[in-house]
């Protein structure tokens, strides 16, 4: 298929062209192009909305980076007769064409900023310090590697623990730190942009996990996320970090939760610290355990930010692989059934979250310490 410039774009009337997002329910979550109609590209074929767009108007597809739509054959019947054009670099192209001036990106980082201090104090910075507090998440003499993958959450993670350390109650120090793993060049040029916009000096160093896991048909994403933390507490002790902070919020949490039993026959939880086992004297630390999502898109949407969705190579044909090693299809149908549940029950959320500290030992059959397992029969 053809393709197309968003600089070519611009010169186009609007009425004379239609946009079709192609890509599926999780990439387009995080966002699509203004006056986009959204048409997954497995579905294009039968689309009655495709049919009833005006054969006078050019069809230009895009997806995240640009290879799918550019892979359409749009000699295909259902496209005969069409004009049809791939957007090229797709929607993360689009995205870095709104971020090319200095003047620009001064602009989003001050508005950013101030909208942490002022309109989303309560919702992000109250929740993120309180977290910090009560599980005793930054200490005094810490050196914390704050790990970035390009998203919204490690990149509000950054940007809140910047106004933390302006307060200066704990002297600490941070480093921002990016692995790349084998992103392609327009993903990892979005995660550059974007923490330059937002005045996030980030340190970034490579390794070959993806090409390590390119060959691996069972669990992949698990494989790509124990690796990914391992190269992190490799680096961050490196440079003289004592902790890694990672991105999860409360709902990854909840989420979690629901899916260790559904999935996982077991209770458990994502936990707000962890010690290493693997690198001595190192932590791992999530500061956004009791910010909401709903606030940190929100957030993202006042300041008009656009982020990186997905690490993964294979960004046009992944939606989200997790930190944690779940594929988004788990993540999504979870994150479904909690919506659900909220409908008859408004308080589903914190019970969920609660749930996990109101354990009680008495009414549960066996449970694990310390890797041994304690039957209720053993003290029966």
């Amino acid at each position: 298929m053809k393709e197309i410039t968003f600089d070519e774009l611009k010169e186009l009337a609007d009425e004379s062209y239609e946009l079709i997002d192609i890509r599926d329910e999780g990439l387009i979550a995080y966002g699509m192009i203004s006056g986009a109609v959204h048409i997954f590209i497995d579905e294009l074929e039968n689309s009655e909305e495709l049919a009833n767009i005006s054969k006078e108007k050019k069809l230009i597809f895009y997806c995240e980076i640009g290879r799918r739509s550019r892979e359409i054959d749009d000699t295909l019947e259902f496209l005969e007769g069409r004009d049809c054009y791939s957007l090229a670099e797709g929607y993360v192209g689009y995205i870095r064409s709104g971020m090319k001036s200095q003047a620009d990106k001064e602009e989003k980082r001050k508005r950013a900023e101030a909208s942490i201090q002022k309109k989303f104090h309560k919702q992000l910075f109250s929740p993120f310090a309180r977290a910090c507090k009560t599980y005793k998440l930054i200490e005094e003499g810490d050196r914390i590697a704050v790990c970035i993958s390009g998203g919204k959450d490690s990149m509000l993670m950054a940007k809140l623990f910047q106004e933390i350390k302006r307060h200066r109650q704990v002297d600490f120090d941070l480093t921002f730190l990016v692995m790349d793993p084998g992103y392609n060049s327009e993903n990892r040029a979005l995660i550059e942009s974007n923490a330059e916009a937002l005045g996030i000096p980030i340190t970034i160093f490579e390794s070959t996990i993806f090409d390590a896991v390119d060959t691996i048909e069972k669990s992949p994403c698990y494989l790509c996320a124990r690796m990914r933390r391992g190269y992190l507490y490799s680096k961050a002790k490196e440079l003289g970090c004592n902790k890694i902070a990672l991105g999860h919020h409360y709902d990854d949490v909840i989420e979690t939760i629901l899916m260790g039993m559904i999935y996982g026959a077991q209770i458990q939880t994502m936990m707000p610290k962890l010690h290493s086992t693997n690198f001595e004297g190192m932590e791992l630390i999530r500061p956004l355990y009791l910010v909401r999502e709903a606030d940190i898109c929100a957030w993202r949407d006042y300041n008009e930010l656009h982020f990186l969705q997905c690490a993964c190579h294979f960004t046009d044909t992944c939606t989200t692989c997790h930190e944690d090693g779940t594929t988004s299809s788990k993540r999504l149908e979870t994150k479904k059934l909690i919506a659900e549940l909220k409908k008859t029950n408004p308080f589903i959320e914190s019970n969920i979250f609660r749930s996990v500290e109101n354990v009680n030992l008495d009414t549960v059959i066996e449970y694990k310490k310390d890797g041994v397992r304690h039957n209720f029969l053993d003290e029966y």
